[in-house]
């Protein structure tokens, strides 16, 4: 009998999260198929699985052109909601969310996705993102975790990916650099070559590893506290080289399209951001990728184009403190309606593409918002929410307390549990969303 044979027949009756332990590690078992799966894991063989697209503007929206006046089923669309109007049946509009103690105008952009608390306070630190407390919880599945994308992005700055020791993540923000990462093979040589890049950081990792196991000996109890979670990191870091390594051993998918061409005009603002979700849906087309975040920082963009006639007045932050003056707020609209507009193509496209199961749509939550509820006045409350897809039962308004309001965490453990994370528990949450049908 085989070392695999043994370790099978001895985890049968035991659950995906039963550990391996010893020598002071704790090992989880990989999801063999001698193991039982658990209820909320089970699926058809022929369903598609869950995926997540997330995508915020950090300068937000008009708040009067966004909200419905009504709530529930019968409300009538907005003016910028009605834009998507061939589509109200695919998607839920939320109002009266927003992140408890989440304050600070523009410092709430890199938490937008972890709903992390006070991040003006003296020694903020971030905490995991929505993106990658669902990867963490399933798994590499993909040759891609995550795929973290921005437009315009100040990567060194900010982000919509957070690791759970509140480290950033950069985003990507060249679309020609992407296509490569998910499409382009290269030759023996290229490969061998990034092999061995990848096992020169692991053995950096093991020399890392034995110095500070010498230091442990010598520290307090809380002082190898925290070293013990600076092994964990290096464990997991290592596997994730481990794993980077299988992948690099993969055929690659083949796509039709073309090697996109970066626009280097930061002024091209919605050429980038159309090329930039034709990606993210490509990501997901070709199961890359099953996350996928993308951050359009507004608030990085210089004067843009509006049309092919017509440019801003001034760099997005300060045509956003309108002050309401009729020439700003004219142009927010414009600059809003082709967000939009976008947005619909991206959901238009989604319905298109078949899955396993049906139109990639109906099981890819596509979420549209910003940490800002009102730019114009650095207002972090009553947060411009849309959700679509993801086989939720969708077509209706939200309608929560504006003045208190609800949790937007509530909705990310909504998602969380429809994408098959077992937890009942995310950033501020109370409880998964009312209303939220499915």
């Amino acid at each position: 009998m085989t070392l695999k044979d043994t370790t099978c027949r001895t985890t049968m009756h035991h659950s995906r999260r039963h550990f391996l332990r010893g020598a002071g590690v704790a090992l989880a078992l990989p999801l063999l198929e001698c193991l039982p799966r658990p209820a909320w894991a089970k699926a058809p063989a022929d369903q598609t699985p869950g995926r997540m697209l997330l995508i915020s503007n950090n300068l937000g929206v008009l708040p009067q052109h966004f909200f419905p006046k009504e709530s529930g089923t019968n409300y009538r669309l907005s003016p910028y909601l009605s834009e998507l109007k061939e589509l109200n049946q695919d998607f839920t509009v939320f109002s009266g969310l927003s992140h408890p103690a989440c304050e600070g105008g523009h410092s709430t952009e890199n938490c937008f996705l972890t709903g992390a608390k006070h991040p003006t306070s003296s020694g903020f630190r971030n905490t995991v993102s929505l993106d990658q407390y669902a990867a963490e919880h399933l798994g590499r599945q993909t040759r891609f975790a995550t795929l973290n994308l921005g437009v315009n992005i100040d990567k060194a700055n900010r982000s919509l990916s957070w690791t759970r020791d509140g480290v950033l993540l950069p985003a990507e923000d060249s679309p020609a650099g992407l296509f490569q990462k998910m499409f382009i093979q290269g030759d023996a040589k290229q490969i061998k070559r990034r092999l061995e890049h990848l096992k020169r950081r692991g053995s950096i990792l093991d020399a890392v590893a034995e110095s500070t196991e010498r230091l442990n000996r010598q520290l307090g109890p809380q002082d190898k506290s925290r070293l013990d979670q600076y092994f964990t990191s290096i464990r997991e870091l290592e596997q994730r080289l481990v794993t980077a390594g299988e992948w690099e051993q993969s055929p690659k998918p083949k796509t039709e399209e073309a090697l996109p061409q970066d626009i280097l005009d930061r002024g091209q603002l919605f050429g980038k951001l159309e090329q930039m979700l034709a990606m993210a849906v490509l990501a997901l087309q070709s199961d890359s990728t099953r996350i996928v975040t993308l951050m359009v920082d507004a608030f990085a963009t210089p004067v843009f184009q509006l049309s092919d006639k017509e440019k801003s007045l001034t760099s997005y932050h300060p045509l956003s403190h309108h002050g309401m003056r009729a020439n700003h707020l004219k142009q927010l609209e414009k600059a809003d309606r082709r967000q939009m507009k976008l947005l619909k193509e991206v959901l238009d496209k989604l319905n298109t593409v078949q899955g396993n199961a049906g139109p990639l749509l109906d099981s890819t939550m596509v979420l549209y918002g910003s940490n800002m509820g009102d730019a114009n006045t650095h207002d972090n409350t009553n947060l411009p929410i849309l959700l679509a897809g993801g086989g939720f039962r969708h077509g209706q308004h939200l309608s929560f307390d504006r003045d208190a309001n609800a949790p937007l965490c509530n909705l990310y453990l909504s998602m969380l549990q429809r994408l098959g994370v077992e937890t009942d528990r995310f950033g501020s949450s109370s409880s998964t969303l009312t209303g939220l049908n499915s």
